[in-house]
């Protein structure tokens, strides 16, 4: 369902161009003005009868919170509805001067556990981002490696011999999957071997193959001892230059490689990515010290070698390029079906709510696959030189990292490598990647990645637009960026659960968008952000919506109007409007009606899992019962795992103890419908109590992957 009412700004020196999607606005503001009508007269009727006395207080109470709880989320939601954009970039024209005029662009990969993060699929995002379509001597790659492991160490050297020869390969024959694991895969990529039928290109290949098995074979075989897998706990820095920006033996160039170990004490806080980032961030400042950095999660590879490029088309722009941040790119899945049980493509975030606040000031960072400009991270769009006020203060005391600071931020000054030694600066940058460099600094506070949250890019890019900072986002045609999504019911609830914690303790916090975020930046993108901050409440308003109309049913207490009373048009006309929006949403962004009701269902069952698990460890974390901790996803696919969530059958294996709120609200619906049904037929009460018995058979229609899952589990143990 396409816009045909749209303006269209285009300047081919600029290379980028900005629809604006004026029917979809207008119809969403259309419907923002009606359903906000219908929700006052609803609250019009509950208040009226809460203030009677004629209700029973209790129930009447708690519904009507939960309704406004509903409300207030709801209110947050239309600002992404409010000016909805695309965009689109044109590489036809490069700008003057060739690649020559391109800036430097750092690559930081993060990873953490070999266990939980397969290092062959780590090492694939490596490759694919050595592999990338930009002058090799103008971009440079870093590992952070959290886990301290061998195998990691290990493989990135293996995979710097094997990208000698990939790359080359990749740039012949112009192959735009640069993923090798991807490449080799009939499913993902056999189209682009299509392209190429003569036998110069088969014999490349499959010599390119061969090289690759051994490859992996010498990786794998490095990792089946358990020793070589496990992660340092306690460890010293380690920093080591894996491969140099040089020329080969081929005549082909490939960019630099540095593998980074931060040093980790239990005395010091680890600060999880953040920590991971900033000490990158400091690292390749006095190496390579591109003005641009893309960040990448370990299992994220580039699918379109041309993404750095689409990037620059917004940075060349005049117009914008002063106060622009970074680019956005959406988190794409290769793993997720047409039938996404979970929701991990996530359809509703990537293609409604960012370009929605696109049309704002831009998308907040989404943790994996933008651009960022470096020099954002450290000042103001206004005062871009700030932060060298005082550089000891911010930065630290090395010399060689201000220096390089200064270098950039001055034409007339340039940093001269030949100034320091290959030994000096490796030596610097251990100490750069060690545990108390930041001590007495601003890092993390407002240098660099800030700790408040555990969600380091969310906050980071929400305080960059508190600052005056802008954003884009872009959405191509080909996905730029492909991840592995989470296929069971415990792995994408422990991801949920992670966000929700650290995002309602934002919300909590002197940082709330409501309050902070108001007095900082407009109050539509600021909406937008306390969306993301409460949406946790959900799992309040769920609660309350999936028990106290059910027991109120079983006990004949009416909590809605008659159906012959004029007030129940109100009820259904908000039911009705809401979904009728969600349908408009999802047949807008081109999918089905399957689409819609795996979407309804996974938002009940995350509401009462995810949603209240998160907002119960934020609290025990404010009250000090538990210490803030790091939970990494899952990487690792399971055989059976997929095959199961490809049948769209939900896999809750190790999930029980989320599951343990949903299952119990499901049991409390099922007898509190067949009990409120005989209640009913006795007392001919149909009429009083047909919304909650509706209600109640909603939740159970929403609810019945859970009670197939309790079915089964109880046939499993008979």
């Amino acid at each position: 369902m396409d816009d045909h009412d749209h303006d269209q700004q285009h300047d081919p020196i600029l290379h980028h161009s900005c629809t604006v999607h004026r029917y979809s606005a207008a119809v969403n503001r259309l419907h923002i003005l009606l359903h906000f009508t219908a929700i006052l007269c609803l609250f019009y009727y509950r208040f009226t009868n809460l203030l009677s006395g004629n209700v029973p207080m209790i129930p009447w109470s708690l519904i009507t919170l939960a309704e406004l709880v509903l409300t207030f989320i709801w209110l947050t939601i239309q600002s992404f509805r409010w000016l909805p954009v695309t965009r689109s970039v044109s590489l036809e024209n490069s700008p003057a001067g060739g690649d020559a005029m391109l800036p430097g662009v750092d690559v930081f990969v993060c990873t953490a556990d070999p266990k939980k993060e397969p290092t062959l699929g780590v090492m694939n995002t490596v490759i694919s981002a050595l592999a990338l379509d930009y002058p090799a001597d103008k971009m440079a790659v870093y590992l952070s490696d959290d886990g301290g492991s061998k195998i990691t160490f290990y493989a990135t050297k293996e995979a710097s011999k094997f990208a000698k020869y990939w790359i080359p390969f990749c740039t012949k024959y112009g192959i735009k999957t640069r993923n090798p694991e991807a490449y080799f895969s009939p499913l993902l990529a056999k189209h682009e071997t299509l392209l190429h039928t003569h036998n110069q290109f088969k014999a490349d290949e499959a010599q390119i193959k061969s090289k690759y098995e051994i490859y992996k074979s010498n990786v794998e075989k490095y990792g089946e001892k358990d020793e070589n897998n496990d992660v340092a706990v306690e460890r010293p820095p380690c920093v080591e230059i894996i491969h140099e920006n040089k020329i080969e033996e081929e005549g082909s160039k490939m960019p630099l490689l540095v593998y980074v170990s931060r040093e980790r004490r239990a005395s010091y806080p680890h600060r999880f990515k953040a920590g991971a980032l900033n000490t990158l961030l400091r690292v390749s400042g006095i190496m390579s010290n591109g003005p641009y950095i893309l960040v990448l999660d370990c299992d994220m590879y580039c699918n379109d070698p041309t993404s750095a490029k689409q990037a620059m088309c917004f940075n060349f722009d005049p117009n914008i390029s002063t106060s622009l941040a970074y680019v956005q790119f959406p988190q794409m899945f290769y793993n997720v079906t047409d039938n996404d049980i979970y929701e991990g493509g996530g359809r509703s975030a990537y293609m409604s709510m960012w370009q929605g606040m696109d049309g704002l000031r831009g998308p907040t960072l989404s943790g994996t696959g933008y651009y960022l400009k470096r020099i954002a991270l450290f000042t103001t769009p206004d005062q871009q030189d700030k932060h060298l006020l005082e550089p000891e203060k911010n930065f630290g005391n090395s010399r060689m990292l201000i220096d390089s600071l200064k270098a950039k931020n001055d034409k007339d000054v340039a940093v001269r490598k030949e100034e320091y030694s290959s030994d000096s600066i490796l030596e610097e940058a251990k100490r750069l990647a060690s545990c108390d460099y930041e001590l007495n600094t601003n890092w993390g506070k407002e240098i660099g990645y800030l700790y408040e949250s555990l969600l380091e890019s969310t906050f980071t890019g929400y305080i960059l637009h508190c600052k005056g900072w802008i954003s884009v986002y872009l959405y191509p045609k080909r996905p730029c960026f492909l991840g592995c999504s989470n296929i069971d019911m415990k792995d994408s609830m422990t991801q949920l659960m992670k966000w929700c914690s650290g995002l309602i303790d934002v919300g909590l916090s002197r940082f709330s968008p409501l309050i902070y975020g108001f007095s900082r930046m407009s109050i539509l993108q600021s909406m937008c952000y306390a969306y993301f901050t409460f949406f946790p409440l959900f799992s309040v308003a769920m609660t309350l919506y999936g028990t106290v109309p059910q027991l109120c049913l079983l006990t004949g207490t009416p909590l809605y109007p008659k159906v012959s009373n004029p007030w129940f048009a109100v009820f259904s006309i908000v039911f009705l409007s809401s979904l009728c929006n969600h349908l408009y949403d999802v047949l807008s962004t081109g999918e089905t009606l399957r689409t819609l009701w795996n979407e309804q269902r996974f938002w009940m069952i995350q509401s009462v899992s995810g949603n209240l698990f998160g907002c119960i460890d934020m609290l025990m974390k404010r009250i000090g019962a538990k210490k803030a901790s790091f939970r990494i996803s899952n990487k690792a696919m399971d055989k059976e795992k997929l095959e199961k969530y490809e049948k769209g059958k939900y896999d809750f294996e190790g999930a029980d103890i989320y599951m343990v709120p949903m299952t119990i609200m499901v049991i409390l619906n099922i007898i509190c419908f067949f009990g409120g049904i005989i209640r009913l037929v006795l007392e001919n009460n149909m009429e009083d109590m047909f919304g909650q018995l509706f209600l109640s058979l909603y939740v159970l229609f929403l609810s019945y992957p859970i009670i197939e899952g309790l079915i089964s589990s109880k046939s499993k143990t008979n």
